[in-house]
């Protein structure tokens, strides 16, 4: 039974190498270091995006009637996409030259839910918010996250130190 391949790892996020390839019909076997290529490096919400995209040979009201989805969602996840792949030419809006990413609405909720289900680090939510590239789900445990000091109670309501040893004296 044949699976899809993963890109990036999923202990530490880093990009996957194969290294072995084999032919089922004539027993072949290839040994290197090859690369997934472009396509094999895109989430499945962005392969999915792709296929509607093919489908409907590039027709964004096609894609929107689709998928249920507004224009400008569907605009954004496809420049989103076309950055992914690394294909983002000359043409590209006046926002990318400033280095400013404009990034679907959608996207941006779904980045910062991950971030508040603690799925994904504030510096893995920071990158995605600039890229526009939602990052794989991790396999790990969440990250522990500290108690606000709002909440925390101050030092000076807790009795000093030398106060309870001697309570602990007249006992």
């Amino acid at each position: 039974m044949a699976r899809d391949v993963i890109a990036t790892c999923p202990v530490c996020d880093h990009e996957l190498s194969v290294t072995r390839l084999h032919c089922r019909e004539c027993g072949t076997t290839l040994e290197g270091e090859f690369s997934v290529g472009r396509f094999g490096r895109l989430s499945r919400d962005q392969l999915s995006l792709l296929e509607s995209f093919l489908r409907s040979r590039g027709n964004l009201r096609e894609m929107e009637r689709e998928l249920g989805l507004s224009y400008p969602t569907i605009r954004g996840r496809v420049d989103a996409l076309v950055r992914a792949l690394g294909l983002g030419g000359a043409e590209a809006p006046a926002s990318e030259s400033t280095g400013a990413v404009v990034i679907d609405p959608d996207l941006r909720r779904q980045i910062l839910e991950r971030l508040a289900r603690h799925e994904i680090g504030a510096e893995e939510a920071a990158v995605a918010l600039r890229t526009g590239v939602l990052p794989p789900a991790a396999t790990q445990q969440p990250v522990a996250t500290q108690q606000p000091a709002a909440t925390q109670q101050p030092a000076a309501a807790q009795p000093p130190p030398a106060t309870q040893r001697q309570e602990d004296d007249d006992a």
